[in-house]
C-alpha cells in the first residue's frame, strides 16, 4: 500500500509541475464580498468582467430577502433525496414555474447542470445507442456520454450539414442529438432550427442545454429555444441552469410529462443525491418573477454588447463574433494569456485566463462577459485598457 502510495503521489507532483512549465497551473482566487461588477480581492476593489451573473441577480436585494424568507419557512438543508422525505412544497413550485415560463409540460430539477447532464445520457440511451454531440460542446455533456459507455459521434462546430451526414450514415438505434445553445467558450450560439428536420428525418431525439442562453434571449428571458420560438415538437428536452442569468444554483430538465417521468425513476444523479435546499429553490422562483419584472435588464445587457463589440471592432482586438454576453479575446498561448490577465488585474480589471484543457491548445483567451448591472463607463474603461494592452504592443 505503502508503494502504490508514494508511486500516485509522485505522480501527481510531476503532473503538478508540468501544468506549472506550461502555465497551466489554476489557482481559485478569494472573493472577499458578494458577487457584482466591483468585487474585493487580496483587499483591492476590482471591476469583475468574468462573472456568469449576467442580469445581476446574484447580489439582488429581493432575491437575498427571499432566501431569508425560505429559509425561516423551510430551514437549510431539505434532509434527505427527492424519492424519500427532501421533495418539498417550494421544489414543486418551482418546477410547476418552470414548465409554464418554458411553455413545457413539466420540469425536474437537479442539484447542478452537470448533474442534469449525466442524468440524461444515463438515463434515456441503452448501450446501443449513439451520442451526437457538437465538437464544442461543454465537458458535462461529453462527459455524460463517455460515463454512460456510448458511443459518441462529433460533428463539426454548428455544423447542421456534418450532423446530417453522421445521422444518415449511423445504423438503426437510439440517436441522441445534444448541443450547447450558447456556447460558454465562444458566445456562439447553435443554428437550431437546421438541426430540427435533420433529427425528424433520421429519428433522433434533440436535447439542448441552454445554461448561458436561459433568462438572456426570448422575449421574457426564457432562453434559445423562446427566441427561436421552438416547442417539444421541435426540441423534446431542455436543460438550463439557475447559476448564470437567475443569479442562484442548480439545474432542471424540461419536456412532456412521460419523458421526464423517467428521470424520477432512473436517474441516478436525482436519485441518490441529496435534494438541492428548499430555500433556494423558493428564492429562484422570485428569480423567474423579477426576469418579468425587469426586462430592462436584459435591453440594457444587450446595448452594452453592442457597445463593447463596436468599441472592440473599433480597436481591432481579436474578439470572436458572439451577440451574447460571452466575448472571446484569443491570445493563442497559455503565457500570454496569464500575462495579459495579471496586467489587467494590475489595472483594476479582474479577467480569468482561459487554458487548455477548458479550450484547445493555441486558442487560451480572455473569456470576457457583460453583466446588466455594468455601467457604459466600466466598459469604456476596460476597452482602454486592452488597448492599452494589445493593440499598443505592451502585452
Amino acid at each position: 500500500m505503502a508503494l502504490s502510495e508514494t508511486g500516485i503521489k509522485t505522480a501527481v507532483v510531476h503532473r503538478l509541475k508540468s501544468l506549472s512549465k506550461q502555465d497551466r497551473h489554476r489557482i481559485r482566487r478569494v472573493l472577499e464580498g458578494p458577487q457584482g461588477t466591483i468585487i474585493r480581492l487580496n483587499g483591492n476593489d476590482v471591476y469583475n468582467f468574468c462573472s456568469n451573473d449576467y442580469l445581476g441577480f446574484a447580489n439582488h436585494p429581493v432575491l437575498k430577502e427571499a432566501l431569508k424568507q425560505g429559509v425561516e419557512k423551510y430551514g437549510v438543508g431539505s434532509g434527505a433525496s427527492q424519492l424519500i422525505c427532501g421533495y418539498s412544497a417550494a421544489h414543486k413550485m418551482l418546477e410547476e414555474k418552470l414548465a409554464d415560463f418554458t411553455g413545457r409540460k413539466r420540469a425536474i430539477l437537479f442539484s447542478s447542470g452537470y448533474m442534469a447532464n449525466l442524468a440524461l445520457v444515463n438515463t434515456l440511451l441503452d448501450k446501443g445507442g449513439i451520442v451526437f454531440a457538437d465538437r464544442l460542446n461543454h465537458a458535462s455533456l461529453l462527459d455524460a456520454a463517455l460515463i454512460a459507455q456510448t458511443k459518441i459521434k462529433r460533428f463539426k462546430h454548428i455544423d447542421s450539414i456534418n450532423l446530417e451526414t453522421l445521422l444518415q450514415k449511423a445504423e438503426p438505434c437510439q440517436k441522441l442529438v445534444m448541443t450547447d445553445t450558447v456556447f460558454s467558450m465562444d458566445g456562439d450560439i447553435a443554428p437550431l432550427p437546421e438541426y430540427i428536420p435533420v433529427c425528424r428525418e433520421t429519428q433522433a431525439l434533440l436535447m439542448v442545454d441552454d445554461a448561458h442562453g436561459f433568462g438572456v434571449f426570448g422575449n421574457k428571458g426564457a432562453g434559445m429555444l423562446e427566441e427561436y420560438d421552438l416547442g417539444t415538437e421541435e426540441v423534446p428536452l431542455l436543460m438550463a441552469t439557475f447559476g448564470k442569468a437567475l443569479g442562484t444554483f442548480g439545474s432542471f430538465i424540461a419536456g412532456d410529462s412521460e419523458l421526464l417521468e423517467i428521470f424520477v425513476q432512473r436517474a441516478r444523479t436525482l436519485i441518490y443525491t441529496t435534494a438541492p435546499p428548499p430555500a433556494l429553490a423558493h428564492a429562484t422562483c422570485c428569480a423567474l418573477d423579477l426576469l418579468v419584472q425587469e426586462q430592462w435588464r436584459r435591453k440594457k445587457l444587450q446595448q452594452l454588447i453592442s457597445q463593447f463589440t463596436t468599441g472592440a471592432r473599433q480597436l481591432g482586438l481579436p474578439i470572436k463574433q458572439s451577440v451574447s454576453p460571452i466575448q472571446a479575446l484569443v491570445v493563442g498561448e497559455e503565457k500570454i494569456a496569464v500575462d495579459i490577465s495579471n496586467r489587467l488585474l494590475q489595472k483594476g480589471i479582474y479577467i480569468s485566463a482561459i487554458r487548455p484543457p477548458t479550450v484547445p491548445v493555441g486558442t487560451s483567451r480572455l473569456r470576457i462577459t457583460l453583466t446588466a448591472e455594468h455601467t457604459e463607463s466600466q466598459v469604456n474603461q476596460l476597452l482602454e485598457a486592452l488597448g492599452d494592452l494589445l493593440v499598443a504592443g505592451n502585452a
